[in-house]
């Protein structure tokens, strides 16, 4: 399940030693979350080097908002934002940055700019062209399950699994080594909220069917607000206990946007269960 990467630029991570923290960077100004904090290319950098400082192993850059119900837009417009806040955090960044899109020309645009690693909502099935992005470049590349609607023909971790088998299927034929895999179930997308607890609670029978790197993205996400009955800005605490359960069941990054607590967690977590070495930094 180790994956090495070492990128042109120097860059380097270690998938699957240690469980990661993936800082999530939104220069969009509609997130669900934070939209509009980080639009400014001054005030980017400066989230950048606070969630560096904090932990993150590594940080997800989007130019494009993928809250439920948001209509996508044309590859030129989400380059156009990127491309007046990218290259500074290019240039700050001391750890690997991915960029969170399902467009091949945006995603193609990025690598150009020094972008290390694809991060695909649609997992190689929205954009046909996408694979061949990847491939072309070896980029290592999250694939995400999703599917429009949330009617599932029998059990939905089957259908989760054989999303993601078909999208792996896709990544190899087109030659995609397969080290350059890693897996997202998807939680958010294409699910109600009862069916995002399900993924969540069965996680481990999807890392134990596919064993391939997986990350989980949870942080903040809508079931978490109605399991708790909390907005947005308060669902750390709900956030952390997702992740701390996706650790547990074989989850090896973690997309958040509260970077601290949950590297410190993180951190604590590894140790207990003797991934990683206590009193090793």
């Amino acid at each position: 399940m180790k994956r090495k990467y070492e990128f042109a630029d120097g860059k380097r991570l270690t998938v699957g030693e240690r469980t990661l923290v993936m800082g999530i960077l939104n220069v969009t100004p509609d997130s669900f979350s934070d939209g509009g904090r980080w639009q400014d290319p001054t005030a980017a950098v400066a989230h950048l080097r606070e969630m560096e400082t904090d932990g993150a192993d590594l940080i997800d850059v989007g130019g494009e908002s993928s809250r439920p119900g948001f209509v996508p837009m044309p590859a030129a417009e989400e380059i156009e934002r990127l491309a007046s806040r990218l290259p500074a955090v290019v240039a700050a960044a001391t750890v690997p940055l991915s960029i969170d899109t399902f467009k091949a020309e945006t995603a193609e645009w990025a690598l150009t700019q020094g972008v290390h690693i694809l991060n695909d909502i649609w997992g190689l099935q929205g954009d046909p062209e996408m694979v061949q992005v990847a491939a072309a470049y070896q980029a290592p590349i999250v694939i995400m399950h999703n599917q429009d609607g949330t009617v599932y023909d029998g059990d939905i971790i089957d259908a989760v699994a054989a999303f993601l088998a078909k999208s792996i299927e896709i990544a190899l034929a087109a030659g995609l080594r397969e080290e350059n895999i890693i897996l997202d179930p998807g939680i958010g997308f294409g699910k109600t909220a009862a069916q995002n607890m399900e993924v969540l609670r069965r996680i481990g029978e999807l890392t134990a069917r596919l064993p391939y790197p997986w990350l989980l993205g949870t942080s903040r996400k809508g079931f978490i607000g109605q399991a708790l009955d909390l907005p947005v800005t308060e669902r750390m605490e709900g956030t952390a206990a997702t992740c701390l359960y996706g650790q547990l069941a074989g989850c090896h990054i973690l997309r958040v946007h509260d970077v601290k607590p949950i590297a410190r967690m993180v951190k604590m977590a590894d140790r207990i269960t003797g991934q990683v070495a206590y009193g090793q930094h």
